[in-house]
């Protein structure tokens, strides 16, 4: 993986955290707002600036693909390097929540 990916990317805003684990399936930006709405019980809401400015970014650096339009709709789909970053997130975040616990747990 190119470092300068690794850089910009590790650690993940939850924006693009969150988009890249939708586009795990193929996706349009809209349905992308409505997942990440119901995945974070209303906590994380994307406007649309923020949405397609992440969307072209990520697509820009090759972390995500255009597939194809439907009704005006673009649809993106994750690459293997956008798979390789959201999985050094994800254990990241993994990391940090297991040191949480023994923090939480030692304090007892």
């Amino acid at each position: 993986m190119d470092p300068h990916i690794k850089k910009v990317y590790v650690p993940m805003t939850e924006t693009g955290f969150y988009i890249l684990m939708c586009l795990r399936e193929e996706s349009h930006g809209y349905s992308i707002v409505q997942k990440v709405e119901n995945l974070t019980e209303g906590a994380v809401k994307l406007s649309p600036g923020t949405m397609y400015g992440s969307l072209s970014k990520m697509e820009k650096d090759g972390l995500i693909r255009f597939v194809r339009e439907e009704e005006k709709r673009k649809i993106y789909r994750i690459t293997d390097l956008g798979e390789q970053v959201l999985e050094l997130e994800m254990k990241r975040i993994e990391r940090l929540y297991r040191n949480m616990m023994e923090v939480r747990q030692d304090e007892r």
